[in-house]
């Protein structure tokens, strides 16, 4: 019984571990987003494109740091059928926590909340969504 107990706080730190790291990994990600997304502006470009591109870059950096830091031990082979399905469903979890933010702003704003505090609500969502899906359906350990 102490053995088990003691497994159990092991995948607990484990699991703490691993949050951390995805926090990193998320702050990265929105560093990049937010960085490059403000140098395309100054840099003349449309602000939609602009967005679209560091958006689209900060997805590219969360699976590179996520593939490798986070869920290493879940990662596909790679040139495998299950790895390009990772990235599909990575893709997928990225547009259901960009969903998940847009609802919350939208309804936040709705409801006549400042938008800043519904955004803040809304990346406390997303981030926690994103987890999971990542964690339980796009890094399986048993999947890779």
């Amino acid at each position: 019984m102490i053995d088990r107990a003691l497994q159990m706080i092991d995948a607990a730190r484990c699991g703490e571990a691993r949050w951390i790291a995805y926090l990193f990994a998320s702050g990265l990600a929105l560093g990049t987003d937010a960085g490059l997304f403000l140098l395309l502006l100054d840099g003349g470009l449309a602000p939609v494109a602009a967005s679209a591109l560091g958006y689209g870059t900060g997805i590219l950096v969360h699976w590179l740091v996520s593939s490798r830091l986070v869920f290493a031990d879940g990662i596909a082979a790679r040139g495998t059928d299950e790895r390009h399905r990772q990235k599909l469903l990575f893709v997928g979890s990225a547009l259901v926590g960009l969903a998940v933010t847009t609802a919350i702003v939208g309804a936040g704003s709705a409801l006549g909340l400042d938008a800043r505090l519904a955004k803040l609500a809304a990346i406390v969502v997303s981030f926690q969504t994103t987890y999971l899906l990542r964690r339980h359906v796009v890094f399986r350990p048993d999947a890779a």
